[in-house]
């Protein structure tokens, strides 16, 4: 054990970023920049000041509850109850990445339909991908376990330099002078805000540094730094890729274009770009969707040892798989290829949707860390000088509404809220009905932190697993 716990503050960067960079963030960042032009940077710089207040909230909850690995549902169960626990991580952790996945796999499909198999759909390479994918996680293999550094090395290193190529004007293309460049469709400073939401994607998920904090040298001071450092490195990152495809692809076509990512790499170093953004984006894409199908079946399987789900979602089989939510990923993923939400024109759609539902579970633990500072005010390990007055924790609030209230415009507005709305409201009454009609819970009881902390040192709980708020 002593061993594994020498990871330094460079390690915990590295992971935060690697667990947040997926392909999807290239569509939407090309999207965005097609909008915005350079403007875009300024709504990236304003979901990176948002992201740091979010790290000091994730950061003061891991202090109070430093046991407890990083699941919002345990969160949100000490702060707010075994509903608002249910909702945060089936929003999160299965919704969400139900939609980003399928995201992944249509952009998967389109890459082998455009470079290798022109003659077969993109939505049947991308179904028959996802079932191979499903076939191997069901035998219990996990492909990237050996190669998922090299994976995420890949990425991040090729986004570094195909943002200095194209930054500094190094590519073997055309460089767009600022003369010939198409005017942005957004502009000025509400405009910019309101793209927040688009660029809030391409930092979701900096908790996932949380459940390797046991291993870290100095966690206390580590984990929130991590978060801090590691948004910023992709902020840097983001901003002069971003820009750099402006260098090399007009705005209309960037906003226009369905992989605006490839499109760039194109323009920027011709057909060898093709080929290297397309075999990074297959690379990563099919590594997000691998890791989801086999982490949410067992964040299903947690929620289910805890009664938070149906018993039938912990159901292994021989291979040690809970077949249950690996089916489920399969189904959600498959029908969303088959019926065409995945469409080109609908892959924004989709992830802006997993955006409504990521930025709820974020004012939710928002709330629980406002509420659990005045239950335990004299918390042990809390940095008290991070606090400020819930200064940070109101900003993310008002910030993530304002995102949801201005995630779109027109049609494209309205179809992201019949998805949000309709599933959230499902989601809602799931819950309340689990918890007060089967389980016969308080729909309010919150966990005890002291009993949480005790719990998940002595059974060493998956981070996602959720506690019995009955057994506080």
């Amino acid at each position: 054990m002593e061993n594994q716990k020498k990871l330094g503050l460079g390690s915990a960067v590295s992971v935060c970023v690697g667990l947040i960079v997926a392909t999807s963030c290239l569509l939407l960042l090309g999207q965005g920049m097609g909008l915005a032009g350079s403007g875009f940077v300024i709504s990236l710089a304003i979901v990176l000041f948002l992201n740091i207040m979010l790290a000091l909230t994730f950061g003061e909850l891991h202090a109070i509850m430093p046991n407890v690995e990083g699941g919002l549902g345990q969160y949100t169960l000490a702060g707010l109850g075994p509903v608002a626990s249910v909702v945060s991580n089936l929003s999160a952790y299965v919704i969400t990445m139900i939609l980003a996945s399928s995201v992944e796999m249509a952009l998967c499909g389109m890459v082998i339909n455009e470079l290798f198999l022109p003659m077969i759909p993109a939505p049947i390479l991308s179904s028959l991908l996802l079932a191979i994918l499903f076939f191997v996680n069901y035998k219990g293999v996990d492909i990237f376990a050996k190669v998922q550094n090299i994976v995420v090395f890949l990425l991040i290193g090729s986004l570094i330099l195909l943002g200095i190529i194209s930054f500094f004007n190094l590519g073997t293309g055309t460089v767009i002078t600022a003369a010939a460049q198409t005017p942005p469709a957004v502009t000025g400073i509400s405009g910019y805000v309101s793209l927040a939401a688009l660029a809030f994607w391409l930092f979701i998920g900096i908790e996932f540094v949380i459940p390797i904090a046991k291993d870290l040298k100095n966690p206390k001071r580590d984990v929130t730094l991590a978060m801090i450092l590691g948004i910023v490195m992709l902020f840097v990152v983001q901003a002069m890729l971003g820009v750099g495809m402006t260098h090399y692809v007009t705005l209309e076509a960037l906003a226009s274009s369905p992989m605006p990512h490839m499109l760039f790499a194109e323009n920027l170093l011709g057909q060898f770009g093709v080929y290297w953004m397309g075999i990074v984006t297959l690379l990563a894409g099919i590594s997000t969707a691998n890791t989801v199908l086999g982490s949410v079946s067992k964040i299903l399987a947690g929620m289910a040892q805890d009664d938070m789900m149906p018993k039938v979602f912990n159901k292994k089989n021989k291979n040690n798989v809970a077949v249950a939510g690996l089916a489920l990923i399969f189904g959600g993923d498959l029908v969303l290829l088959i019926t065409g939400f995945t469409q080109s024109s609908g892959l924004a759609t989709l992830l802006l949707a997993g955006t409504c539902f990521w930025l709820v579970s974020y004012i939710l633990v928002n709330i629980s860390v406002l509420i659990l500072r005045k239950k335990y005010p004299d918390m042990p390990g809390r940095n008290k000088k991070l606090t400020l007055w819930g200064i940070p924790q109101i900003l993310c609030i008002l910030g993530n509404i304002y995102m949801i209230w201005h995630i779109a415009e027109g049609d494209a507005r309205i179809l992201i809220y019949k998805i949000f709305f309709g599933l959230m409201a499902a989601l809602v009454v799931y819950a309340v009905i689990w918890v007060k009609i089967i389980k016969k819970m308080g729909l309010f009881t919150t966990a005890d932190v002291n009993e949480m902390n005790l719990k998940c040192e002595a059974e060493n709980t998956h981070p996602n697993v959720l506690i019995d708020p009955s057994a506080a």
